[in-house]
């Protein structure tokens, strides 16, 4: 029950949600691009990721010396439908 709670908050943030819908090409974005997309500060944005990575939504990738986000092909199939969902 308490994870649902935390994946219901997690997608009830317009902003967040506006972090799947970019991600949601299947593309890897920076902190700095998704910031720019959703015209919120690099330390929100930079929560909202955290928030998304650590409920296994968004896979972070380091390269460079940067770490790029974009969706977890590997996320729990409960979690993709209700994203899914959310997506449409």
């Amino acid at each position: 029950m308490k994870r649902w709670t935390q994946i219901f908050k997690a997608l009830a943030n317009i902003n967040r949600l506006a972090i799947l819908k970019l991600l949601s090409d299947n593309t890897e974005r920076h902190v700095t691009t998704i910031a720019s997309h959703i015209h919120v500060t690099l330390a929100g944005t930079s929560r909202h990721l955290r928030i998304l990575s650590n409920l296994y939504i968004l896979n972070e990738i380091g390269k460079d010396g940067h770490v790029f986000y974009s969706l977890n092909p590997k996320m729990p199939v409960d979690i993709r439908k209700v994203v899914d969902f959310f997506l449409k």
